[in-house]
């Protein structure tokens, strides 16, 4: 932060404050203010990484001896694959659902990755370098960046969403509109009319409960990980040897720890998203 040395707590709030277009609600027809942009960047940009990458491997790959980086995409591409025939028995469906998949959870894995680049690294040179260079005043609009997606609600919760969406898809695919809507009503506790009510209500919390907890797992344990680094690397700024020495030991410790949480949440959430695509083939 620009100006006097930041208090703890306001280090901290900072840190967890996305960078917004303040102000610009009167001006313009879209709110920015309310759009979390350091969010959009990084997410967009990570998911197109992604596509990028897995585009330009297909595009190399040889039917050879693979290199490593070929190799350990190959194994992650037949994980997948397993998995996915395990749980959406529709060979149709798999040709979409299983390569879907696959960059669900390297995007997921990219995103949360993220949270292993020291705190202030972004901040700073978003508020020193490109901040003033596109014209802000540091001084004034202080260096909001907050470079883990995951850790912003909006990003786990839109996702989750999504997966909500291609359910209803294929729910409606598979069973057609009509079969889906009689599903509504008479699942799970039978046909009789004066159940519908009571059915229809059990699907909306079910549908609902399956969204927000998707999104929230994966929301959780990324915002309570970027809270411990910045906790972390307040151990840093406390200007004594023994301060920056506690710095190191956990940040070093906890980073080794989370490299373990990242890679199972990017899992968790991809086979949730095969879970939940596989239950809208099944028919109560």
């Amino acid at each position: 932060m620009a100006g006097n040395a930041p208090t703890a707590s306001e280090y901290v709030v900072h840190h967890l404050t996305n960078l917004t277009l303040t102000g610009k609600a009167q001006q313009d027809v879209v709110d920015w203010s309310v759009i979390n942009i350091d969010s959009v960047f990084w997410g967009f940009g990570l998911g197109i990484l992604t596509v990028v990458v897995l585009w330009r491997l297909a595009q190399r790959a040889t039917s050879g001896v693979p290199g490593r980086f070929q190799g350990f995409v190959e194994l992650m591409v037949e994980m997948v694959n397993d998995q996915a025939k395990s749980i959406v028995h529709s060979a149709e469906s798999r040709k979409f659902v299983a390569p879907l998949a696959l960059t669900v959870f390297i995007w997921v894995f990219l995103m949360n990755f993220m949270d292993l680049i020291p705190v202030d690294l972004f901040p700073m040179i978003w508020e020193n370098g490109l901040l003033p260079a596109l014209g802000g005043d540091p001084a004034v609009a202080y260096g909001y960046m907050r470079i883990v997606p995951t850790a912003d609600i909006n990003v786990p919760l839109g996702m989750s969403i999504s997966v909500l969406l291609l359910c209803f898809y294929y729910s409606i695919k598979i069973k057609g509109f009509g079969g889906w809507i009689h599903e509504l009503f008479t699942a799970p506790f039978g046909n009789h009319p004066v159940l519908w009510p009571i059915n229809f209500i059990m699907q909306m919390i079910e549908y609902l409960a399956k969204t927000v907890s998707h999104g929230l797992r994966l929301f959780g344990n990324l915002f309570a990980g970027e809270l411990l680094f910045v906790l972390i690397a307040l151990l840093g700024g406390t200007a004594t040897v023994m301060g920056f020495i506690g710095h190191l030991i956990a940040g070093s410790i906890w980073a080794i720890f989370h490299i373990l949480i990242i890679v199972l949440q990017a899992f968790i959430f991809m086979m949730l998203t095969l879970v939940y695509v596989g239950q809208a083939h099944e028919s109560h």
